[in-house]
């Protein structure tokens, strides 16, 4: 068992707003891997007293522990259980009725001796290897389908698509969200690595198009996790005035790998 996981903030400035983690139960029958990209809000505020990294951390260590401890869950019902778990430590403070109340793509995945279960919520990915090295990437692509012009930072035109029929859907205080998850199991024979991504890390395809998902997969496990951010890095800082590459609203953004060899 090979795992790694690496976090770098887009603005050494700023808090990190990504939450990753590895599960390996003292079993030794399995594991998890989580990586959670909490949603930055607009200066208008969120209705929250509570920052995304606050949120991500609540989100993100209720995952692990059900992840991990609870086996006869489903993901969809561990991710529905988090959130709402989530959504209880702040509802007395908190307006979580408030489109823009802190939320966070999900990519959660766990293995055990016999199969491989995934869920991946919003724009994240989770990249799954075979044995015989082709790579399947895991998307949920509802949020690259909403036309761009209701993608701007203004809150109301935001409010008409996220967490709403027709638009993206993401890990806030809805515990229901959890049901809109791309979610899958395989047989853990036909998965030997996997690595989930969250979308600051995931440029490097989908944004400049440096290469392909098997290549993406490939360069983190030949050359590490850091290969790949500090790629990410260089061609972001190299477009940081051009803009050639659309939809990308920050030179830098927050970008997280977790790898496991299976």
């Amino acid at each position: 068992m090979r795992t790694e996981v690496i976090s770098e903030p887009g603005d050494p400035a700023r808090p990190n707003e990504d939450f990753a983690a590895v599960g390996l139960p003292a079993c030794g029958q399995g594991g998890c891997v989580i990586a959670l990209d909490g949603v930055t809000p607009p200066e208008s505020g969120t209705g929250c007293e509570h920052s995304v990294p606050w949120f991500t951390a609540r989100l993100g260590g209720a995952l692990a522990e059900l992840t991990v401890s609870d086996r006869d869950l489903t993901l969809p019902e561990i991710l529905a259980r988090a959130i709402s778990r989530t959504a209880d430590a702040h509802a007395q403070t908190c307006d979580l009725s408030h489109p823009r109340t802190p939320q966070a793509t999900v990519v959660l995945a766990r293995w055990s001796a016999a199969r491989v279960e995934y869920l991946v919520l919003s724009d994240s990915a989770l990249l799954l290897e075979s044995p015989d090295g082709t790579v399947t990437p895991v998307l949920d692509d509802r949020l690259s389908r909403v036309p761009r012009s209701l993608l701007i930072s203004d809150a109301v035109a935001d409010a008409t698509v996220r967490n709403k029929e027709g638009g993206f859907f993401t890990a806030a205080a809805d515990p229901s969200a959890a049901s809109r998850a791309v979610t899958g199991t395989l047989p853990r024979r036909e998965v030997r690595a996997l690595a989930a991504l969250t979308d600051g890390a995931a440029r490097w395809v989908e944004k400049f198009g440096a290469g392909e998902w098997a290549d993406c997969l490939a360069l983190v496990r030949k050359e590490g996790a850091r290969a790949l951010i500090d790629r990410v890095r260089t061609l972001e800082t190299a477009d940081r005035d051009e803009r050639a590459f659309l939809r990308r609203g920050k030179t830098h953004d927050d970008a997280t790998v977790v790898y496991a060899e299976l």
